[in-house]
This record gives C-alpha cells, structure tokens and sequence, in this order.
C-alpha cells in the first residue's frame, strides 16, 4: 500500500503556463481551500500544504481554517524551522491535529529565515534539536533541552498532555548533513526526482544511516505530472507549460525560493543539463519543468499506463509515499484522480 498525495499551491505556485501569473491562480484561500477540497473529495489520502515566507499565504493559518472541512484525507503541513518558538508551535500543531480527529502529518522544513544566515550544518543541527523537541512536547512528555538553538526546560502544553500524538514527519534534503538528520529524527524520507539507479542508492544509504541511528525510515517522493490519453497528448501539454518560459523568466523564478542554492536544487538542475534534447533524462521522466521553478523539477509525463508503469517502478525500488503536482493543480488533480488514481492500491502510510 502506498499514500497517494497531491500538492496544495500556498506558495504562488500555480499556473496554466509557468511563468505568465493569473490572479485567479495566486496564492489566496478562495484558491488554495479549492484545490484543497478537489483533492479531498476526489479521493486522495494526503496533500502537502507548502511553507514560504514572501510567496503565498501562512500554513499553519490555512490548515487551521481548512481542517474542519477534512474528513477523510491528512493534512501534510510544512514547518519551517526557526520560524515559531517551539512550544507555541507544538501546541498549534496539537490544536490542528485535534480538528482534524489525528490526522495530521507534518514536513520539517530547513531552509534559512528571511534575513537569516546559517551555513548546512548549523541548519540541520537546529533541523534536528528541533525534530526532537516537537516529537517530545507533542507526545505530551516534558522537554529538557540544553542545545545549540534551544534551551528549555518545561511541561508540555495541556492539549499535548491530555490528547498526546505522534505525527509522522516528512523531511528532505541531500547533503549529508541533510541525510544525517533524515535519519536522527524523521519518520518519512522525501526525495525530489531523479534517475531510478540514483533514488535506489540513495534509499540504501538512508537506511544505513537510520540502523546507525536505532531507527527505519520509509520512503517518499514528490514529482510533477503530465497524464493525458495519449502519449502525444502528454508530450504535448507538458510543452505548453513552459512554452512562455524564457531563460530570464526561468532563472528569477527560480530564484525565488530561500532554498535556491541547496544541493538538492543543483542537482535538479544537474538533471536537466544531462536530459536528451526532448528533456528526458529516463523513461517518461521530463526535467524541461525545472526551467521555471525551484525545487521539485521533473514530471511523469505519459499515458495513463505509462505513468501507473511509473509509479509502480518507483513502489519496487520502495517508495511507499508519493506527492503528485500539475499545473493547474485543481483541474489536474481531478485529472489524475480520473486517470490514474482508481488503478493505484493506497490507504496511506
């Protein structure tokens, strides 16, 4: 069983081309609660709600207003570290996790602050303190921290001690460091694309640093998707995406983000400079998406069949979690819950 999860656009990231902003397409609740909802009742088990700081609008502030109305999915909310003092954050997190009945699920993000400068191993090191301070507080125990970032010594809050819980979380990031911290205190190990030889040595490597650690870890993965009827379609609609992209447009896009310079950046890119001249670096893997954003930068693109091919190469090399993105993501969403989502066997992680 795998969970099959899609992308929420919080952080002004949703287009019908990349690069040619639409105001109904902006990061706004109207938008984003929409999307939310079209994910919901199309049937899907988790969505990730994405964290920045000048794109869109607050996570934490979403998910609270959203949760009410989820019944039967997860919310996969991103934190970023550093970014609310961590007792207060905990008792956020429980007081969302309540509406939601426990089904919340939390991505550990360990990007920099706006106007902040830490080098990798200072970031992962507060990425870690915080991990185990979150886990500790929200399973309702008391925390007695003296580290680099944190020093507290306190109860849990009373929500977390009367309804304590153990959200999984999602982290990412390829450095070792990044992998280091994956293994001390994640629960589930995101990887954006790359060539299935590569995702296969990384999972061998992160389960050698979870051993290390007393610890497993399952595996997940967040990628783009272009599934149309036929495989002319697919190839098709995914140029169209980035018909409006030029070099300049693609590179200030990119830019954007506060993880624009991270090792998992470069190696998307590293991805498209080895990519054919069609932008394929392997069987129905397409990087041409990477020229107008940050991060996550390839997609799926083919037939229904081709793309459930996919997935299930991915699912042997043991991926258990996956988080689908397409541009528009409300209409592709609907897209792909018709297409491809009756065929996958999913229950959540």
């Amino acid at each position: 069983m795998s969970e099959i999860s899609w992308f929420g656009a919080l952080c002004d990231d949703d287009y019908e081309q990349l690069g040619v902003v639409q105001p109904n397409l902006r990061s706004s609740w109207k938008h984003c609660s929409d999307i939310v909802r079209t994910v919901h009742y199309s049937g899907f088990d988790n969505i990730l709600l994405p964290s920045g700081y000048d794109l869109g609008i607050d996570t934490l502030a979403f998910a609270s207003a959203i949760a009410p109305s989820i019944t039967n999915m997860k919310l996969l909310t991103a934190v970023r570290c550093g970014e609310v003092w961590l007792p207060q954050l905990a008792r956020q997190l429980a007081t969302i996790n309540q509406i939601l009945n426990g089904r919340l699920s939390i991505n550990i993000i360990s990007s920099e602050m706006p106007g902040e400068s830490l080098d990798g191993p200072q970031r992962y090191a507060r990425t870690i303190e915080t991990m185990s301070a979150l886990r500790t507080l929200m399973s309702g125990e008391r925390l007695d921290i003296d580290g680099q970032f944190f020093s507290l010594h306190l109860d849990a809050p009373r929500i977390c001690r009367e309804t304590p819980t153990t959200p999984l979380f999602y982290f990412g990031g390829l450095s070792s460091e990044a992998r280091d911290a994956a293994a001390a205190g994640a629960d589930v190990y995101l990887m954006w694309p790359d060539t299935q030889d590569v995702i296969a040595d990384t999972i061998t490597d992160l389960r050698s640093r979870a051993t290390a650690h007393g610890r497993s870890l399952k595996f997940g993965y967040r990628v783009h998707v272009v599934v149309r009827e036929t495989q002319a379609e697919a190839r098709d609609a995914a140029a169209h995406l980035i018909y409006a992209v030029d070099a300049a447009t693609g590179a200030a896009i990119r830019s954007r983000s506060l993880d624009s310079h991270s090792i998992g950046v470069r190696r998307q890119a590293e991805l498209r400079e080895a990519s054919g001249s069609d932008g394929f670096i392997e069987q129905y893997l397409w990087t041409g998406i990477g020229k107008a954003r940050s991060g996550c930068g390839a997609a799926i693109v083919g037939t229904p069949s081709q793309v459930i091919d996919k997935i299930h190469q991915y699912q042997a090399l043991g991926i258990e979690a996956f988080i689908f993105s397409g541009y528009p993501h409300k209409k592709e969403a609907q897209r792909f819950a018709d297409l491809v989502l009756p065929h996958l066997e999913h229950r959540g992680l």
